[in-house]
């Protein structure tokens, strides 16, 4: 009987592991790069059409900046971004990075092997890299292109 229930016991606590059968994969990436909001910010033209991706543009940033206290920050090329990387310093990369708002990259860090190396290989199934998006704007600078200002409300005195 105790064998039985020692049995059980080992058979419910592998249950409790998270486990990812499956390889990583360009499928797997799609759904961490819509889920993990990439496409929001990085693909133009993705929330006006509520959420389609233009293959077209997917990932390859935009001309629409974010002006707040740090200057100006434009949703950058990903594409260019991983078109010099391995697999392996993608991970490193994306482990690592830290840089100016508007981007969550915090976010990067919470995510498994599994999810950086799936969105790693979607973002390079998705071909010819395009044009770089323009670069970060120190404060005080104007833009040439439109933007949206991303700053924290004046809190009453």
């Amino acid at each position: 009987m105790l064998r039985r229930w020692l049995a059980a016991g080992l058979w419910a606590g592998t249950l409790l592991v998270p486990v990812h059968a499956e390889e990583p994969s360009v499928e797997a990436g799609l759904r961490v790069s819509r889920i993990g909001g990439c496409h929001d910010c990085h693909t133009q033209g993705f929330a006006e059409t509520g959420g389609q991706i233009d293959p077209s543009m997917a990932l390859k940033g935009s001309p629409v900046g974010f002006m707040g206290p740090w200057g100006t920050t434009y949703p950058t090329n990903l594409l260019l971004t991983v078109e010099p990387m391995s697999e392996d310093a993608f991970l490193d990369f994306a482990k690592t990075l830290e840089t100016r708002p508007p981007m969550p990259w915090f976010n990067l860090h919470y995510m498994t092997e599994f999810e950086l190396r799936s969105l790693f290989r979607y973002i390079k199934s998705l071909g010819e890299p395009g044009e770089p998006a323009p670069e970060y704007l120190a404060p005080g600078e104007t833009p040439k292109t439109p933007w949206i200002v991303f700053a924290p409300p004046q809190m009453p005195e």
